[in-house]
């Protein structure tokens, strides 16, 4: 079964090379010689289901993207161990210039189910320490959600922890002087998998359907 998928990645990647690298003016021709020059960044969770660059049908050099459980960004701080995520954004900002941010949370999101439901998902350590960035995501659902279906639960908390992400983000100096400065925008998007639905965090605090 692993040599099996293995080979379809393999020949996925020579269908790739065959899109991307033919002719004299390939598109990995451009990339390789200039750089890259992404426009957006985009937050994203580790789960398989919630790829950025299918979901927005991007190309190479499009997006610059950090993904991790639960698309969380983590509070700024100077110091307390290694911060892969800072770092990620922090260069996407300062060094590529990006023009907007997305954080993008999903439906079904493991993460926060295990955030939520700890004894039922049996989350090991290193989830349960960092799911810990979005405690504050838990406790609103919570208080407005009160002793509602599971399922509710889960899907406030999914949303809030968005919102959580993007306050933390706002707590980085230097995204706060790209916002002033050059008015890098910051944006939620939440991907429903079960709907195929895309909603926005708008300038009310309420998350919108996104109508293309």
């Amino acid at each position: 079964m692993g040599k099996k998928e293995i080979l379809r990645l393999l020949v996925g990647f020579r269908q790739f090379r065959e899109k991307f690298y033919q002719g004299e003016k390939s598109a990995y021709e451009k990339l390789s010689n200039q750089g890259q020059a992404p426009k957006t960044l985009v937050i994203g969770c580790s789960d398989s289901r919630v790829d950025p660059a299918i979901l927005s049908s991007a190309g190479p050099g499009e997006l610059f993207v950090i993904r991790n459980v639960a698309n969380l960004v983590p509070p700024y701080e100077i110091g307390g161990g290694r911060h892969g995520v800072s770092a990620a954004i922090e260069f996407a900002v300062v060094n590529l210039k990006v023009e907007n941010v997305i954080v993008l949370g999903h439906r079904q999101c493991g993460g926060i189910r295990a955030l939520m439901f700890p004894d039922e998902t049996k989350a090991g350590g290193f989830v349960h320490r960092w799911m810990q960035v979005a405690e504050p995501a838990k406790e609103r659902a919570l208080e407005f959600t009160g002793s509602a279906d599971q399922n509710i639960l889960w899907r406030n908390c999914e949303l809030e922890s968005i919102r959580t992400s993007l306050d933390n983000l706002r707590s980085f100096p230097f995204v706060v002087e790209a916002v002033r400065e050059r008015g890098m925008t910051l944006m939620g998007i939440y991907f429903d998998i079960e709907k195929g639905e895309l909603l926005e965090l708008n300038e009310r605090g309420t998350f919108d359907p996104i109508h293309i």
